[in-house]
């Protein structure tokens, strides 16, 4: 296990914290549902070597597929999970569900951007290094997801998409729904020239300055406007390109990991 510089007070921007065995936060609005364990957690406390230091969760970016395979078992282990399954990420807007009676089949990894389930100790990761972690929660129904949302996944509206199959499938009342948005590119750090020709209408309101926008915002834009109360939604706040000590970062580092957004239901 590697040593990991120490995560201080002013880290924790109103996220508990966990430091042991692995350093992870928990998000208030989702920590006291009982039926429901997550956790974002950091670069440290794995066992990869630059440029992958430290808890690499991808076996797509160059790293030892070993080390990549013992910071998954961390992870699992932290969380207490049995399995955990992660997805083919491939920037779009499509879903699978997880349903009970797949634990007993064998399945190969989806090429999706989010799950749904509500299958019980079934750890499900998504990677990131700049894109969006987000954790949607209905805790009436007992239905979780976890999406993975990057500036593509936000043109195509994933989250909309998510939230509309949560309803169909689970009869999931979409003021019921909580989200959160995990550490990923800030506003100061969003920049995309050529804009204009990359994003949908209405983006350009969520222009903090020349070129740079509020992913964070048009996130929870998204999810206002598929049904969910805005006070329902949390957001971390924390960018990874200015916090490459904890987090990942594509544009910030280039070569370098995926950290883990990780959510189950017990």
């Amino acid at each position: 296990m590697s040593s990991s510089p120490r995560i201080g007070a002013s880290d924790l921007s109103g996220l508990l914290w966990t430091r042991e065995p692995v350093p992870y936060f928990r998000y208030p609005s989702l920590s006291h549902h009982p039926q429901l364990v997550h956790g974002v957690f950091t670069r440290q406390g794995g066992t990869s070597s630059p440029p992958y230091h430290f808890l690499n969760t991808s076996y797509d970016v160059g790293d030892l597929p070993r080390n990549v395979a013992s910071n998954l078992a961390i992870i699992k282990n932290a969380l207490g999970a049995n399995h955990l399954i992660f997805m083919n990420q491939s920037h779009g807007n499509s879903i699978f569900v997880f349903r009970p009676e797949h634990m007993d089949r064998k399945i190969e990894t989806p090429s999706v951007d989010a799950v749904i389930t509500d299958a019980l100790n079934i750890a499900i990761l998504v990677k990131q290094a700049d894109c969006q972690g987000i954790i949607i929660f209905d805790p009436e129904k007992g239905v979780a997801a976890n999406v993975h949302c990057g500036w593509r996944g936000n043109a195509k509206n994933i989250l909309g998409n998510v939230v509309t199959r949560m309803k169909q499938d689970f009869d999931c009342k979409r003021h019921d729904l909580l989200a959160t948005i995990g550490p990923s590119l800030g506003p100061c750090c969003a920049e995309f020239v050529g804009h204009e020709k990359i994003f949908p209408n209405g983006f350009e309101k969520f222009m903090v300055s020349e070129n740079h926008f509020n992913l964070w915002a048009i996130s929870e834009w998204q999810l206002v406007n598929a049904g969910l109360r805005q006070e329902n939604i949390e957001i971390s706040g924390i960018c990874t390109r200015c916090r490459t000590d904890l987090f990942y970062s594509y544009r910030g580092e280039g070569e370098t990991g995926r950290f883990g957004t990780v959510v189950m239901l017990i």
